[in-house]
């Protein structure tokens, strides 16, 4: 873990700065949270950009496409903290283990199901002054169908991000 620390931080080192988030055209960076995974951001113009987020939860794989919203000066005293709320959707699969008994043995058997469902998103993101980084925190609520309920609810899918903008 401390070595993919030490790559991003010389990966955004070794970039150019720029002192303002409505510059970017485009962001990837990481999550890590409930459903961590890889993001990519798209900027629309400077209060519109799609994200696309390929995660990982419950021994599976999840591809979430998200539609946001950005609000620069929310805060009055800088224009470096983002706020930023949207929606979208995911599909993916999961995988649990059911146990199994006999008279007097025991056994476990995998099994894995496609689910698909609708996302929220809430968030604070601090752009970097000096790199072309930002720090976020966010939430992500969602429900989705299938798997191994056939209704899963969860409001609480925190998670701090890292982003390159570029």
């Amino acid at each position: 873990m401390k070595t993919i620390k030490l790559l991003f931080l010389l990966f955004f080192a070794a970039f150019g700065t720029i002192s303002n988030a409505q510059e970017f055209k485009q962001a990837a960076g990481i999550r890590l949270g409930l459903s961590p995974g890889f993001e990519y951001r798209i900027f629309a113009d400077a209060e519109n950009s799609y994200k696309f987020l390929l995660s990982t939860r419950d021994r599976g794989m999840q591809f979430h496409l998200f539609k946001e919203f950005h609000n620069y000066d929310l805060f009055d005293f800088t224009d470096q903290l983002v706020f930023f709320y949207g929606g979208g959707f995911h599909a993916g699969y999961k995988r649990w283990d059911v146990k199994h008994y006999d008279y007097y043995s025991q056994w476990y058997s995998t099994h894995t199901a496609f689910i698909a469902g609708l996302d929220g998103l809430v968030g604070l993101e601090y752009v970097l002054d000096k790199a072309p980084v930002s720090l976020g925190v966010e939430v992500k609520p969602y429900f989705e169908f299938f798997g191994q309920e056939f209704f899963e609810l969860q409001f609480f899918d925190f998670a701090f991000t890292a982003k390159y903008l570029f």
